[in-house]
């Protein structure tokens, strides 16, 4: 697929995942800038001469100056909250954060004749699945306030995909984790609740323990199963993806983004042990509120709609990668 690199704004580019797109973007050679109110992203995370912009995607002004600016051509969107056991503390901050003010950005990139948008969705769109592998064609049925809101925001794209020029993809997301393997970005949030993130801080002595949430779920070991992703995987999947969109501007696309295999808590646990030659301490917890016993993907409609293959599809690669960055982050902060 040979497609002319045209300007792309990442909103939420100081983040986690969005840091890594920007940095996929980047060395694919696409003009990329980056647009973060900084409440969750850093400001370090974003490279030297990428055009940043500190601000909010519910900022119509803002927006419009910014795609003026930029010749804007697509929109890469990350900027959200994610944190499940908070969307059902506070719902309304996620339909907020994640719904409202998503339509806002839609609506200033419909106003300025942008016509292509990548969204990071969620497998918290398809809630409990009673299948073992979760297709696209998986029922949606979300069961906890995050999952709405980036459900609903799925379907604001299709109905503004019908209505104007501008197509869309809807990237699915599972577990994503890990960090770019040569060290530029990866998980810095304070507080974060991605196990792999939680599980190094804690090899490395940030924390005194990991909880295990839930060891009565139906699986092989009692524990949470989930499907991981390495984020630089994953960024590369949304670069292949605005190239399809890119290609045939008529077709809108929505992927699951996984590998197909699923590790239980117990056994990421055990990887990080592995990897870092020490044993993590291990607190059982009850379930938390909102939490599916087993989420894997299907990926085979990305595999065979973009030419995507994983680099990174391995779990200590992945444990590798996140424990490299946490060690990096503390270099980072001790410069600051």
């Amino acid at each position: 697929m040979t497609t002319t690199p045209v300007p792309v704004l990442v909103t939420g580019g100081a983040g986690y995942i969005g840091s890594h797109a920007v940095l996929a973007l980047r060395d694919a050679g696409w003009p990329v800038a980056v647009i973060d109110n900084l409440v969750t992203g850093f400001r370090f995370a974003v490279p030297d001469g990428v055009p940043f912009y500190e601000g909010d995607i519910e900022d119509a002004g803002l927006l419009a100056r910014i795609f003026a600016e930029q010749g804007t051509r697509a929109v890469m969107h990350f900027a959200g909250s994610v944190v499940v056991p908070e969307s059902v503390a506070d719902p309304l901050k996620y339909y907020h954060n994640n719904t409202a003010k998503t339509r806002s950005l839609i609506a200033a990139a419909v106003s300025a004749g942008v016509p292509h948008f990548i969204f990071s969705s969620t497998a918290a769109t398809y809630g409990v699945p009673d299948v073992e592998r979760v297709t696209e064609q998986t029922p949606q049925v979300p069961i906890n306030p995050y999952g709405w809101s980036k459900l609903m925001t799925e379907q604001m794209l299709a109905d503004v995909s019908a209505a104007h020029p501008m197509n869309h993809c809807a990237l699915r997301y599972f577990n994503v984790a890990g960090a770019d393997p040569q060290g530029r970005t990866g998980q810095s949030t304070a507080g974060a609740t991605h196990l792999i993130k939680v599980a190094v801080e804690a090899a490395l002595g940030k924390r005194d323990h990991v909880a295990v949430f839930g060891t009565d779920f139906d699986t092989h070991d009692g524990t949470g199963v989930r499907d991981y992703i390495h984020v630089s995987d994953l960024a590369a999947a949304h670069v292949l993806a605005l190239e399809a969109l890119i290609a045939e501007p008529a077709r809108s696309l929505r992927m699951n983004c996984g590998y197909g295999r699923g590790f239980s808590v117990l056994e990421v646990l055990d990887a990080v042990d592995r990897v870092t030659n020490r044993t993590i301490e291990r607190r059982m917890e009850p379930r938390r509120a909102g939490d599916p016993g087993q989420l894997i993907s299907d990926p085979s409609l990305l595999k065979a709609t973009l030419p995507w293959q994983p680099r990174h599809a391995d779990l200590d690669t992945i444990v590798s990668h996140a424990l490299a960055w946490e060690r990096r982050l503390a270099e980072i902060r001790t410069d600051g």
